[in-house]
């Protein structure tokens, strides 16, 4: 018994002697974090849960790779924050090629310790947008832009002042520029067709960090990637207009089925969790609330022709104010193509729920022309049998009802135990015949 316990203890302290041993000669490592979307509180927690994984492990670098066509103005500000308060450089990275870092993108970029582009990459068009999409009033935007340029500024100081310049336009002017025109005005580090490109060029290069200048040593730098956690893609997910218009339609045609046919709870409990992840989403887009009211009375349109049997007259206005909401909801001038609903996809859904009323209207019509088969119109026809000689009256049964029974005109004598057919009802008494 004792020699695999000393064979396990040897083996784990192997472990523990090999460990940084490797570490050692596997060199500096760089982390790569990936944004690839709009600019949202989903990214600015994956920058912070990046920076913070990078510093434990002791990263010599952190190259942010960068597609995006903007964003938020809150989260923009709170990545930039936490890029500049980083102990470890952050290199912003502009790439695949034909990637863009648009709008708040470009105050990421240039937040970086560092920054550098793919060829055939772009940057810029940075004029702050009001929270609805649309442009900001006169003053209000005086307001935001000379913040922003301040904070450009700030960060440009190192570069010179034709950076300085570039970009206080892409704020002011909405100017963008390609990776070629944003080295040459000295506004980014590097143009570095791979990250392995762009590692060899940052070996000992020198950033300015909070605690003064530090060289870089990339050599030989072992990548390590940091993938955006199952959350954090719920919430980007939750941003996209699209995923977010399906879930509002699918949440309040849930709950309409749980308030027409109460007693269950799994379509009143799908609408709601719908409806609440729906909820976060609008709380983050640039909307416009007032598309609420015609989806709502889209709703009631619906409710209505089920009710009040137009032939579906109701239901194809309701499609029409549903298509309207939910493009005044989610693609009001002036909001970025980036957040706006697809129309064909507004188009094919309200198509679909204005065809499932209809199918709920087709099958109210048929109940109303089916003939009645509750109370006395409903015992005609039912079959029984004779309790007793019904001799002309007398009892029968029909299912488990017991009923006085008087025999129809033109009917012989029915003995007790035989088939029976009910021809009508007369008060508390069926009229019978044989069956």
């Amino acid at each position: 018994m004792k020699f695999p316990r000393i064979l396990l203890t040897g083996f784990s302290l192997f472990l523990c002697l090999f460990q940084p041993i490797h570490a050692a000669a596997a060199g500096p490592v760089a982390m790569v974090l990936t944004i690839d979307g709009a600019i949202t509180p989903a990214t600015q927690e994956y920058l912070a849960r990046g920076i913070k994984t990078a510093e434990q492990t002791g990263a010599e670098v952190i190259i942010l790779q960068l597609n995006t066509p903007g964003g938020s103005l809150g989260p923009m500000q709170n990545m930039a924050e936490a890029i500049r308060a980083s102990s470890v450089p952050v290199v912003v990275y502009v790439t695949p090629n034909g990637a863009w870092a648009a709008s708040a993108g470009t105050v990421i970029t240039l937040a970086g310790q560092a920054a550098a582009m793919s060829p055939e990459t772009a940057i810029g068009a940075a004029s702050p947008v009001g929270s609805g999409g649309t442009d900001l009033s006169t003053t209000e935007a005086t307001k935001v832009k000379e913040a922003m340029k301040a904070l450009v500024r700030s960060y440009t100081e190192r570069r010179g002042a034709e950076a300085t310049a570039l970009a206080e336009s892409t704020i002011e002017s909405a100017v963008a520029v390609s990776a070629s025109e944003a080295l040459n005005a000295h506004l980014v580090d590097f143009i570095a067709n791979t990250p392995g490109d762009l590692l060899n060029q940052l070996n000992g290069f020198t950033v300015q960090m909070a605690d003064g200048p530090r060289t870089l040593h990339t050599a030989g730098a072992v990548t390590q990637s940091l993938e955006m956690s199952l959350i954090e893609n719920l919430l980007q997910l939750l941003v996209d207009p699209n995923f977010v218009f399906i879930l509002l339609s699918i949440g309040a045609q849930a709950i309409l089925i749980e308030l027409s046919s109460p007693g269950g709870w799994v379509a009143g409990f799908i609408g709601v969790v719908c409806l609440a992840l729906a909820a976060y989403g609008l709380g983050v887009l640039p909307v416009n609330w007032f598309g609420l009211a015609f989806m709502g009375i889209a709703f009631v349109l619906f409710i209505v022709d089920i009710k009040a049997a137009t032939h579906g007259g109701l239901t194809a206005a309701g499609i029409g104010s549903f298509i309207v909401g939910a493009l005044v909801l989610f693609n009001s001038p002036g909001t970025p193509q980036f957040q706006q609903v697809s129309p064909a996809l507004v188009v094919l859904v309200a198509i679909a729920i204005g065809i499932g009323f209809a199918i709920i209207v087709g099958f109210a019509l048929q109940a109303q022309r089916r003939p009645v088969i509750t109370g006395q119109e409903g015992m005609r026809g039912l079959t029984g049998f004779a309790r007793t000689d019904i001799d002309p009256t007398g009892q029968v049964q029909t299912g488990a009802e017991l009923w006085s029974a008087e025999l129809d005109e033109g009917q012989d004598r029915i003995s007790r135990g035989e088939k029976v057919q009910v021809v009508r009802v007369e008060g508390l008494k069926v009229i019978v015949r044989k069956s």
